[in-house]
């Protein structure tokens, strides 16, 4: 019950983070102005352990904004928002090319994202066996 408790004030907060700013920019602009130039790409990233996002407490969280340029909390903003373009934000497309060899202990990973691509609402959730695993499957986008 905690747990649920603690992911829906991550969702709340996520969705006040990501979807606040794009409000105040709408209430700003004069009628009939262009608000701007880009479709708003604003995400926040998780990682916790646990089964799935439902049951893991979330351990490390950072944001993502990749529209009109990168910024953010993620270590590595540039790498990923390039990332993400080169899938067209398809999560599920994006995979390491590395070959490393990981133990086969199950202490799932929770990885997820949540937010806004291109103007488009995105949810993605995806669990790993292991660290190692989420280390060698993903890209930069979900290394922080």
């Amino acid at each position: 019950m905690r747990n649920t408790a603690r992911w829906a004030a991550t969702l709340g907060l996520t969705a006040t983070a990501v979807c606040g700013p794009l409000t105040g920019a709408a209430l700003a602009t004069p009628a009939g102005a262009t608000a701007s130039l880009y479709a708003p790409s604003a995400l926040v990233l998780t990682v916790g352990h646990g089964d799935s996002a439902a049951t893991a407490t979330p351990e490390r969280a950072v944001t993502l904004a990749c529209a009109p340029s990168a910024s953010g909390t993620h270590p590595a903003a540039v790498e990923a928002c390039a990332e993400l373009r080169g899938a067209s934000g398809d999560f599920d497309a994006l995979t390491a090319g590395g070959d490393a060899l990981c133990t086969k202990e199950y202490n799932p990973v929770v990885v997820t994202a949540a937010g806004v691509w291109q103007g488009k609402r995105v949810s993605y959730e995806r669990t790993f066996a292991n660290e190692c695993v989420k280390n060698a499957s993903v890209t930069s986008v979900f290394a922080f």
